[in-house]
């Protein structure tokens, strides 16, 4: 038996026996939370004429901006490669400190609290 053989056969071996370790060890008891198709905070089966608390899609939305702005940070180790770094410092300094005070501005408001 040639050592690829080998390989192949411990390999299929190792992933046999790690597969039925994990339907050994899973355990299986799904509740009513589980089963649900959506995990939004309210039974998406009741009436659809509910009330419910709009704050949150507002930590949603706020989410989403805020990590939309980080994310104009991920091109910073490429720009701090260009001729003028000082520049990409001042840049980067100006967009962090846009995210610090609109973060303290909705922290101020009471954007972030969710028992009003």
């Amino acid at each position: 038996m040639n050592m690829l053989t080998f390989m192949f056969s411990l390999s299929l071996a190792l992933s046999a026996t790690l597969t039925m370790l994990n339907f050994w060890l899973a355990q299986m008891n799904p509740d009513s939370e589980k089963l649900s198709p959506y995990e939004c905070g309210f039974d998406p089966l009741g009436s659809a004429r509910l009330p419910f608390s709009i704050r949150f899609f507002l930590v949603a939305i706020l989410f989403l901006l805020f990590d939309l702005e980080i994310a104009l940070l991920l091109p910073l180790p490429w720009a701090a490669q260009l001729q003028s770094p000082l520049l990409t410092l001042a840049w980067t300094a100006a967009i962090l400190l846009l995210l610090t005070l609109g973060l303290a501005y909705e922290w101020a408001q009471g954007g972030l609290e969710w028992a009003e």
